[in-house]
């Protein structure tokens, strides 16, 4: 009987150790480290080239591949384009564990459109680490009014015509212009991401959004000079859950009617967001110009504002210095916006702010549950040319 026993035993560990060897073959990854490629971690030695070849090296492969990045400060001085044009792989991660920066001399990638750029990407992942774009001094001269600086500045991390793609735990520190733009993608998703600014930085979007559908972004803190998420033409299904925003421009559809020919936004969700201290918080912008573009199905829940000086705005006469404002038709759609459960405080008396278009009126607004204070002062709504209703109660008194 011991014998059975022992054989029977010995059979069932067998099997066991054979499922655990075939799923460790089927989960199988391949592992490249920067630091076999030549990178050098004392943010001294430029590493773009051994960047550059580890990402040849993962494409090569069909199999799931992470690219390591260990602790430590990684100069890449020159700006970078991942392309994923033959790429065999379609499951590449980048798991950063250090921190990636930019040149101190704004006037390397001050001519660049993007510092770290993926192109027709599928399948890629960027878990962890910290890039710092160093882009301080760009600031300082632009807001100095120098003619000097460099026109524009680049994007720290931008995705274009990609798909599969996923961003989680990345800190993003003083980019040049915008932090992250998503551009021409699909299935992506941004959690646990950071960004930090200065409230004064130019043109430092934390989040771009255009072009793409099917974007989440989870459980982000944003303070940056200009809009904490800015969502262009052609987004579609994008959700938008637990962020904090401030300092910042708050969240932002738009600038649309750039274009005559212009795709239109759809389908954007907003959930559980906080603003602390910024200029806008929930604003849809538009210029007074001709467009086929149009907003429609838009939800802004469960949003707190924290003295925030223009909380609610819809804003179709959109020109920002009041410099060559086109003055023109606004043609922009905006319809079925839904506005619940909005508290908190606002830093100036006019809380609410529907600037709609005579010919195109705003249609299908709907205040639910909106509570908004100012100190010292009654906080007041304006509107010109909206449509809609309001449900339980609304403050400050609606003007639809």
């Amino acid at each position: 009987m011991a014998e059975v026993t022992r054989s029977c035993f010995s059979r069932v560990a067998l099997l066991i150790l054979y499922i655990l060897h075939q799923s460790c073959v089927v989960e199988s990854t391949l592992i490249f480290n920067v630091l076999s490629f030549g990178a050098k971690p004392n943010g001294v030695i430029d590493s773009t080239q051994a960047f550059l070849d580890v990402w040849t090296a993962a494409c090569a492969s069909s199999d799931s591949t992470t690219i390591r990045v260990p602790k430590g400060r990684y100069l890449l001085r020159n700006a970078m384009v991942f392309k994923g044009d033959n790429c065999k792989s379609t499951d590449i991660t980048f798991r950063i564990d250090g921190t990636l920066i930019a040149s101190s001399d704004y006037r390397v990638l001050g001519q660049a459109n993007n510092w770290l750029s993926f192109e027709g990407v599928t399948g890629v992942s960027i878990i962890g680490g910290a890039l710092d774009a160093k882009g301080t001094s760009l600031w300082a001269c632009k807001l100095a009014g120098s003619t000097n600086c460099p026109n524009g500045g680049a994007t720290s991390l931008s995705f274009t015509n990609s798909r599969n793609i996923n961003i989680n735990g990345l800190m993003s520190l003083n980019s040049q212009m915008f932090h992250i733009v998503i551009n021409g993608c699909q299935d992506v998703r941004i959690k646990g991401v950071k960004v930090n600014a200065a409230g004064n930085s130019p043109n430092t979007d934390g989040i771009h959004v255009q072009l793409s559908r099917n974007v989440a972004i989870f459980n982000t803190s944003i303070k940056t000079g200009d809009d904490c998420v800015s969502i262009g033409p052609g987004t579609k299904d994008l959700w938008i859950e637990q962020i904090t925003c401030g300092p910042g421009h708050g969240i932002s559809i738009g600038s649309l009617a750039k274009d005559l020919e212009e795709e239109g936004v759809q389908n954007v969700t907003v959930k559980n967001a906080i603003f602390k201290g910024t200029q806008n918080g929930l604003r849809i912008k538009s210029w007074a110009r001709p467009s086929n573009g149009f907003v429609q199905g838009v939800q802004f829940l469960d949003v707190v504002m924290l003295n925030v000086q223009n909380p609610i705005v819809i804003d179709q006469n959109y020109c920002p210095h009041n410099i060559n404002c086109p003055a023109q038709v606004a043609s922009v759609r905006v319809s079925d916006v839904v506005y619940r459960n909005i508290q908190g405080t606002s830093a100036t008396a006019i809380a609410i702010k529907f600037d709609c278009s005579a010919t195109n009126p705003c249609s299908g607004i709907r205040l639910e549950n909106v509570s908004l204070t100012c100190r010292n002062q009654e906080v007041q709504s304006h509107c010109a040319n909206p449509n809609g209703k309001i449900v339980g109660t609304v403050q400050p008194n609606s003007c639809l």
